[in-house]
C-alpha cells in the first residue's frame, strides 16, 4: 500500500460531513450507554445525565470513529485474560465500596481495607473491564459525569495512592502559593522513592503504550487525532498493589488539585481546585514526553480550574472516577 494511498484514504475519511461524523459517534455512545446501565446498573436518571453531558460536549466518547484504529479488540482482550473478567469483580471490594470494579484506597502497611474512606475505579471511565476509555473530556465534564453516576473526581493524592500502592494522607502544601511551588516541595519530597505501578522502575511492554499516533495527527485535532487506545484491563501486569489498573498508558487522567483545604473532593467539596493531569498515555512505549511515575506531579499544562468550561480535552485524555464511602 503505498503512503499517496494510505493518505487518500485519510481525506476521504475526513472529509466525511459534520452530520455524519456526528452520527457515528452517537452510535458508539449508544452502544457504551447500554453497557454503562447494564454494568453499573445506572438508573434512568442517572443515565440521562451521563447522555446530557456527552451530548453537550460533541466530542466525548472512545475517539472519533472515523480515524481511530484501536490496536485490539474487546474480544482479543476478554481472551487474554486468565479467568475471563469475572475475576475482576470481586464481592469484597463491591461490598466496600458499593459498587463493581472498584478498589478500596487505604495503605496496607497499616490498615485493612475495610478501613478505607474512598474508593477508586479500578478501570478508566467507563470503568468496564475490555471497553475503550472514554476520552475528549474536560475536566469539567469528567467531575459531572463522576457526579452522575454518584461518584466525584479524584484528588491527586488520591489516584497517586492508588498507583503507588499505599494511600499516603494529603500533603498539599497549600502555603506555598502557586501550583509550581506546591509541586516543586511534593516533587522533591517523592523523587528518591519514584516507582511505578508495578514496580519501583519504568518497564516497555508492560502497559497499554505501544499504539500509535494518526498519521494525520499534528496538533492535536478531533478530526485528525485517532484515539487508538486498547481495552481497559488487557495487560494483567499493568496493576498496582491495591489492584487498580491501566494507571501508566491507555489515556491520560484528569484529577483535582486543591490550592486550598475547602476544594479537596476528598472532604466532600464541591468548589474544587485545578486542573491536574495524571499518567501517560497509549504511545508510551516509542515516545515518553515527560515522567509518569506515580507520585509525580505535572507542570500546570493547560491549566484552569476543573469546573472551568474551558478546561482541557484532547484524544488522549479521560479519567477515572473516586467515591466517599462511610
Amino acid at each position: 500500500m503505498t503512503a499517496r494511498f494510505v493518505f487518500a484514504i485519510l481525506a476521504a475519511l475526513l472529509s466525511l460531513t459534520a452530520p455524519a461524523r456526528a452520527g457515528a459517534l452517537q452510535e458508539a455512545n449508544e452502544v457504551l450507554f447500554k453497557q454503562l446501565k447494564s454494568e453499573h446498573r445506572l438508573s434512568d436518571a442517572e443515565l440521562q445525565r451521563v447522555k446530557q453531558i456527552f451530548a453537550t460536549s460533541g466530542f466525548m466518547g472512545q475517539g472519533n470513529p472515523a480515524i481511530t484504529r484501536h490496536p485490539m479488540t474487546p474480544e482479543d482482550c476478554r481472551a487474554r485474560i486468565p479467568g475471563g473478567v469475572n475475576q475482576y469483580n470481586s464481592a469484597r471490594n463491591t461490598r466496600i465500596c458499593g459498587d463493581r470494579y472498584m478498589a478500596p484506597l487505604y495503605d496496607p502497611r497499616r490498615e485493612r481495607p475495610e478501613d478505607a474512606k474512598a474508593c477508586i475505579d479500578m478501570f478508566e471511565f467507563p470503568n468496564i473491564p475490555c471497553t475503550y476509555p472514554v476520552v475528549w473530556t474536560k475536566a469539567k465534564e469528567a467531575a459531572e459525569v463522576c457526579a452522575a453516576v454518584g461518584k466525584r473526581i479524584c484528588d491527586a493524592h488520591e489516584w497517586e495512592g492508588a498507583c503507588a500502592g499505599a494511600l499516603e494522607p494529603p500533603d498539599y502544601p497549600f502555603g506555598a502559593g502557586s501550583v509550581a511551588a506546591m509541586r516543586s516541595i511534593h516533587n522533591s519530597k517523592y523523587a528518591a522513592s519514584a516507582s511505578w505501578a508495578y514496580g519501583p522502575a519504568f518497564q516497555r511492554g508492560v502497559c497499554a503504550q505501544n499504539s500509535e499516533k494518526s498519521a494525520s495527527c499534528g496538533g492535536g485535532g478531533y478530526n485528525s487525532c485517532g484515539s487508538n487506545t486498547y481495552p481497559t484491563g488487557a495487560f494483567s501486569k499493568c496493576t498496582s498493589g491495591l489492584g487498580v489498573y491501566d494507571l501508566h498508558g491507555n489515556a491520560a487522567e484528569h484529577m483535582n488539585l486543591p490550592m486550598a483545604p475547602d476544594q479537596m473532593a476528598s472532604t466532600g467539596s464541591t468548589k474544587l481546585g485545578v486542573t491536574e493531569m495524571k499518567g501517560s498515555w497509549f504511545i508510551w512505549d516509542k515516545y515518553r514526553a515527560h515522567p509518569d511515575w506515580c507520585r509525580w506531579r505535572a507542570p500546570y499544562w493547560h491549566g484552569t480550574r476543573v469546573m472551568s468550561p474551558s478546561s482541557h480535552e484532547n484524544y488522549h485524555l479521560g479519567f477515572r472516577c473516586c467515591k466517599t464511602i462511610d
